[in-house]
C-alpha cells in the first residue's frame, strides 16, 4: 500500500519505519531528518500526500514547555494541548491529497476535539481518528504487538475506511489474530488514549502512596503491599506499573493528567482529580528529596536524567523525567547541588539510582547509596546501601 506519513519527529520516524517494512511509504518532516530507514523520506509536503492511499499525520500537539513535568506544574494553570501545528498541518494536506484519500490523524486530543476543530478542516479527503499506543524507545516493538489499535470515525461504526487501516497495520503485526482493534466515534477514541496514559499516572501514584506510608509507618516493605495487590487480577486487572519507585514521566503521561483539568473546568465535574494526582506526584517527589538529604550530608548524584531507564537524556529524553523533579526539589528546598549520571570527582555523595545501566565501575567511599529499585546488593565497600521504599 502507498502510504503519506507526516511528522517524522521522535515518534513518527520509528512509526513510519515500522510500516515500511510492509508498505512503500513516503515520509516528510518540515525539519528533514536525514536518517537512514526503509521508507523514501521526501522535501516536500505535497510529494507525501499525492498518490497516496493513506496519510498518517504525526503532528504535534504539545503544550508550553513549562507544563512538561520534570520541574512542579500543578500551582499552574489547568491548559490544553496547542492544536496549532496540527490544524495547520491537516488543513494543507487535504489541500495536496487525491480527492477520496483517507487522512488518518494520529496526534493526542482531548476529548471533543476531532469533532470540532479537525474534522471540518477536511474537505477533499476523508477524515479518520487514529491515536497510537506507543513509547519513546519501544516505538517500533508497540507497533508490531499492540495493546490495541484505536481507531474513531464519526459515528463509531466500521465502515470501508476502518476496513482500509485494517489493510495497513495487519501486514505488520506479530500476531494479527489476536490484537485487539477498538473502533469508536471521535470523542470515543479522543478519550481511550487521554485516559489510558492518565490512568498510569495514577495507578503509579497510588502504589508510591503506599511508598511513602510505608517510609512514614515502618516495619513494612513496599514491595509486599505493592506485589499482593499487583497479583489481584480479578478487579487490579494489570501488573504492569506496579513497581513503586519514581513517579510517572515521559512527553505523554504529566501533560495528560493536566490537559485533563479542562475538562473539570468545561464541565463543572465538581472534583479536581487529576490535579490531585499532578499534587502528589510532585509531593511524592518532594518526600524522596527530603529522605535522601537526611541520610546524609552529601551532595546528590543522581543516575539516569531521562524520563525512564535506558534512553539517552542527549536524544531529548527528558521531558517528565521524574528523577529531575526529585532533583529540583533536592536543589529548590534542600539546597544541596545536584548531578546527574556521574559523580564530578571522588567525593563522598549520595547517589540515587533511578537507571541500574549507570552503576559506575567504583562507587565513591563514603557514600550512601539509594537504589529506589531494591535490587542493589548492601555489600559495597566502604558504602552504605539503602532501600527506598523499606523501612
Amino acid at each position: 500500500m502507498n502510504i503519506g506519513f507526516v511528522g517524522l519527529g521522535k515518534l513518527g520516524f520509528d512509526s513510519a519505519t515500522a510500516l515500511g517494512e510492509k508498505h512503500n511509504v513516503t515520509g516528510y518532516d518540515i525539519n528533514r531528518t536525514n536518517k537512514t530507514s526503509n521508507f523514501k523520506e521526501v522535501d516536500n509536503l505535497e510529494e507525501a500526500c499525492k498518490g497516496q492511499e493513506v496519510v498518517l499525520v504525526a503532528v504535534q500537539t504539545p503544550h508550553d514547555p513549562i507544563y512538561g513535568g520534570e520541574e512542579p506544574t500543578s500551582h499552574l494553570e489547568p491548559k490544553d494541548f496547542d492544536y496549532t501545528f496540527i490544524k495547520q498541518a491537516v488543513a494543507d494536506i487535504d489541500e495536496l491529497v487525491d480527492p477520496g484519500t483517507l487522512i488518518a490523524v494520529i496526534s493526542t486530543m482531548l476529548p471533543g476535539t476531532v469533532r470540532s476543530q479537525i474534522a471540518p478542516l477536511v474537505k477533499n479527503g476523508k477524515f479518520i481518528y487514529n491515536p497510537y499506543l506507543i513509547a519513546q524507545g519501544t516505538v517500533i516493538e508497540d507497533m508490531k504487538n499492540p495493546e490495541m489499535i484505536m481507531i474513531g470515525t464519526e459515528d463509531g461504526r466500521i465502515d470501508e475506511n476502518v476496513e482500509k487501516l485494517f489493510d495497513v497495520y495487519d501486514p505488520i503485526l506479530k500476531d494479527v489474530y489476536n490484537t485487539r482493534y477498538e473502533v469508536g466515534t471521535w470523542e470515543e477514541t479522543e478519550a481511550t488514549k487521554v485516559f489510558y496514559n492518565t490512568f498510569i499516572s495514577a495507578k503509579l501514584t497510588l502504589v508510591n502512596m503506599i511508598q511513602d506510608v510505608a517510609m512514614k509507618v515502618g516495619h513494612m516493605n513496599v514491595d509486599q503491599v505493592a506485589n499482593s495487590l499487583a497479583k489481584s487480577y480479578h478487579r487490579i486487572t494489570s501488573n504492569r506499573y506496579m513497581k513503586p519507585g519514581f513517579g510517572d514521566g515521559g512527553g505523554c503521561h504529566p501533560r495528560d493528567n493536566i490537559a485533563l483539568r479542562v475538562l473539570n473546568q468545561k464541565y463543572n465535574l465538581g472534583y479536581d482529580l487529576f490535579d490531585a494526582i499532578m499534587k502528589a506526584r510532585e509531593e511524592q517527589a518532594h518526600n524522596m528529596a527530603r529522605w535522601l538529604c537526611d541520610q546524609a550530608p552529601h551532595d546528590v548524584v543522581i543516575l539516569g536524567k531521562a524520563f525512564k531507564p535506558g534512553l539517552k537524556p542527549e536524544d531529548g529524553h527528558t521531558v517528565g523525567s521524574p528523577s529531575m523533579l526529585v532533583g529540583w526539589y533536592v536543589e529548590k528546598t534542600e539546597s544541596r547541588k545536584v548531578y546527574y549520571d556521574k559523580a564530578p570527582d571522588d567525593k563522598p555523595y549520595i547517589y540515587l539510582i533511578h537507571d541500574n545501566q549507570l552503576y559506575p565501575e567504583v562507587w565513591n567511599p563514603g557514600s550512601v547509596i539509594v537504589d529506589v529499585n531494591r535490587e542493589l546488593s548492601d555489600n559495597i565497600p566502604d558504602c552504605k546501601v539503602l532501600w527506598y521504599g523499606v523501612s
